[in-house]
């Protein structure tokens, strides 16, 4: 077993992600309920509110504020967190990182293969990065509920698998969602960009030098046709990190990001997008090609990736588990993988045009997240006790 140790900022991250995930269990009960309560055509309205101004010739509506513009932040704060576990944490080096590298590759290739499966040559085969997402905070959450009864090592690992596949569905939303690309806007993208590198390389401190063209290199993003969310991420990116201080600006901005997307952002997030009116046909929808590729991808194609590319890198020897943890653990692990939420519904709003199709999409998110958090949960608590079998 490798040996293992839990820093400071990890531990910090973790505590912050307990509450959060269950404040968004919440905010998706009360949004389900309202919006199939008497208030639903009240609520409803509220989200699609006009707020009288328009970007890139589309009007900017209560949802595109928190979908295209809070999000952002949302992205900001992942990337800050993927650059810090890249530079000095549990990415840091090939041995720390094979084994959630390995985890997440497969979490997310066995999911999207799965899905295709049932929607290939359909109109929804473009759905296929729905189910490639983990929610950390959520899936956090649900570890939370452990407590002591789970190794810190098993919530470090179902973390940095998380940070890499929030990388991966970055990649995926850039590549493959993003359409109507302007040249010009996203060579003007590309040159803030360079610029925020430039004020990195002569080590410029100030947050002010990076934040403001940042806002600037957001609304480009936004008129390119590339998703807006990730100019967060290139930001990310850029801002200054040195490991050996503890008050380097990437600490600082990521400390200070904690509260408001975690406790603001992110359920203003469920809130909005879960505002779903379960139709009366729910069976039928349930059974469709999409909801089935979603929820398979999700409840088995997650744990089924996530747990056969663990394996394949311990018999390749590329990497080791970390000290503590058992193979029936890691089997809880893959189902918590299986708690899409946030990232996938966030995907879903991308992947398709047609309301019915999204809504069908969100439906199935929540089924699924759902059902691999409770099971996930039930294996986790079954073989807690164990944690030295194999």
């Amino acid at each position: 077993m490798m040996k293992f140790s839990i820093s400071s900022t990890f531990k910090e991250f973790i505590q912050s992600q307990k509450f959060s995930g269950i404040l968004l269990i919440c905010c998706t009960v009360i949004s389900l309920l309202i919006a199939n309560s008497s208030w639903s055509n009240e609520y409803l309205e509220i989200w699609h509110s006009n707020l009288g101004f328009n970007l890139s010739d589309s009007q900017f509506t209560v949802e595109h504020l928190i979908n295209d513009g809070l999000m952002a932040m949302f992205f900001l704060l992942v990337g800050l967190e993927i650059k810090r576990e890249i530079v000095a944490g549990e990415l840091s080096t090939f041995q720390k990182a094979s084994i959630p590298v390995a985890a997440a590759l497969g979490g997310m290739i066995i999911p999207a293969l799965i899905y295709t499966i049932f929607n290939n040559g359909t109109n929804t085969s473009s759905g296929w990065g729905i189910p490639m997402a983990t929610d950390i905070a959520f899936a956090i959450g649900v570890l939370s509920l452990l407590g002591n009864r789970v190794p810190d090592s098993l919530k470090v690992l179902l973390t940095a698998l998380a940070v890499v596949d929030d990388l991966g569905a970055v990649i995926v939303i850039a590549l493959f969602y993003s359409s109507g690309i302007s040249l010009m806007y996203l060579s003007i993208s590309a040159g803030i960009f360079i610029l925020l590198l430039i004020l990195n390389k002569y080590q410029v401190k100030s947050l002010y030098a990076y934040l403001l063209p940042g806002i600037l290199l957001w609304y480009c993003m936004y008129c390119s046709g590339v998703h807006s969310t990730i100019a967060g991420v290139l930001l990310a990116m850029t801002i200054p990190y040195d490991s050996k201080n503890e008050t380097s600006s990437l600490l600082y901005l990521e400390h200070r990001l904690h509260t408001p997307v975690n406790y603001f952002i992110m359920p203003l997030f469920a809130l909005a997008n879960t505002a779903i009116i379960i139709p009366s046909g729910l069976i039928s929808q349930v059974f469709s090609h999409e909801s089935l590729g979603i929820v398979f991808g999700l409840m088995f194609g997650k744990p089924i990736g996530i747990i056969s590319f663990i394996l394949i890198s311990i018999i390749l020897k590329l990497g080791k588990l970390p000290e503590g943890i058992s193979m029936k653990q890691i089997i809880g692990l893959g189902f918590l993988g299986g708690i899409g939420f946030t990232m996938s519904i966030f995907i879903s709003l991308l992947a398709f045009s047609d309301a019915e199709y999204v809504l069908n999409a969100k439906l199935a998110v929540l089924i699924a997240s759902c059902l691999s958090g409770i099971i996930g949960f039930v294996v986790l608590k079954r073989f807690s006790y164990d944690k030295n079998s194999s």
